[in-house]
């Protein structure tokens, strides 16, 4: 029986697994952790279980020598930083520490795999949202002429929601914002919106609640690209989607369009761009009002005319027909008992007439 310390059987572990194993691997895996210290970057990477198996788990370091080199690039790349949850292709090397135990250190990065994955989970969620007919069912909702009462989703710091205010408050239209606050990026972003939108039905369903809203507008200032991928959440998608009111968003990115903002009613690229769009939108309502207001009053002036003319043509027929007009032509009028007498086979001897002219009348008797 040959007989080892634990020290020697790691070194032969160790000289085990450097004699077989390949200089380096590529390796598929889930961030499951991450974090920074001394320059160093110390990663959980996890692999999803498969159907009847079991998953992995395994520590990677990403040495500050190599570090700011491959985070750079894959920034540039992607447009995002490392962050828990992503899924990522390393090319690593395998390790064996007598203390720490097997680990990996990371030497490479395909950002176009993650690039692709985040593609193919964001294609999912717009199929899924699609096949449950949510796509475009804020499109349906009837949009108000004027939009003035407004429920604010944002982070009550966030510079892009004191931008937005900023902008409405020296509008000359009295906008009137009410904020529900809510975390804006990371995991509990969607959660933490969805408990706003719930506020705000409450408020809209309550008839004795004011104010009564509008519409809704999600924002968020600028940001890294990464801190998105939340608003490609299903769940927030389908509840905004299905939500009451018209949700219009302003999420702080040009780069990129989110799920969010393909199932809103309106996606502007920043929170200015939002409060822009609500106040041009005031701008032709308020055009468009003093429009039909002039149409209006040159038509009821037009009416007026019209009407005052055909008083007049009206007056003067009545004048034409004034018996007086007749008699001083040297016509007169015959009556009997008040009535107008028109044929003389209404009259018999006896009875008392009377003659009407234009300076008097004459009484006279039937012989």
């Amino acid at each position: 029986m040959i007989r080892y310390t634990l020290s020697e059987l790691c070194a032969e572990i160790g000289e085990a697994l450097d004699s077989s194993l390949a200089a380096t691997y590529w390796v598929q895996a889930e961030i499951s952790s991450l974090m920074e210290r001394g320059g160093h970057m110390y990663l959980d990477l996890i692999d999803a279980p498969s159907a009847g198996g079991q998953g992995a788990k395994m520590r990677a370091t990403l040495w500050a020598g190599t570090k700011e080199m491959l985070c750079a690039y894959f920034q540039s790349e992607t447009g995002m930083s490392l962050q828990k949850g992503m899924s990522v292709l390393i090319e690593c090397e395998v390790h064996f520490h007598p203390v720490y135990g097997l680990s990996l250190s990371i030497v490479g990065i395909d950002p176009t795999f993650t690039i692709g994955d985040i593609a193919r989970l964001k294609q999912q969620t717009i199929a899924q949202l699609e096949k449950d007919g949510l796509l475009e069912a804020q499109q349906l909702l009837p949009l108000p002429t004027l939009i003035r009462k407004i429920a604010v989703i944002s982070s009550p710091s966030a510079a892009g929601y004191e931008d937005f205010r900023h902008q409405l408050e020296h509008s000359p239209y009295g906008f009137e914002t009410t904020l529900f606050g809510a975390t804006m990026q990371g995991d509990g972003a969607p959660k933490s919106i969805i408990a706003a939108l719930e506020e705000i039905s409450v408020c809209v369903s309550d008839q004795s609640a004011k104010p009564v809203f509008d519409a809704v507008v999600i924002i968020r200032g600028g940001g890294a690209t990464s801190d998105l991928s939340c608003f490609d959440n299903y769940e927030l998608c389908a509840v905004c989607a299905q939500f009451e009111l018209p949700i219009l968003t302003g999420i702080g990115h040009t780069r990129d369009v989110s799920v969010l903002d393909l199932v809103a009613y309106e996606a502007l690229k920043t929170p200015t761009a939002v409060a822009e769009w609500l106040i041009h939108r005031m701008e032709t309502q308020a055009t468009r009002i003093a429009d039909l207001f002039v149409r209006l009053r040159r038509t009821a002036d037009r009416q007026i005319m019209l009407r005052r003319h055909r008083v007049e043509l009206l007056e003067q027929r009545l004048a034409a027909c004034n018996p007086e007009v007749f008699y001083r032509k040297g016509y007169s009028l015959l009556t009997k008992d008040g009535k107008v007498v028109r044929s003389v086979a209404e009259l018999a001897p006896g009875e008392h007439i009377t003659t009407h002219l234009a300076d008097g009348i004459v009484e006279s008797i039937i012989l």
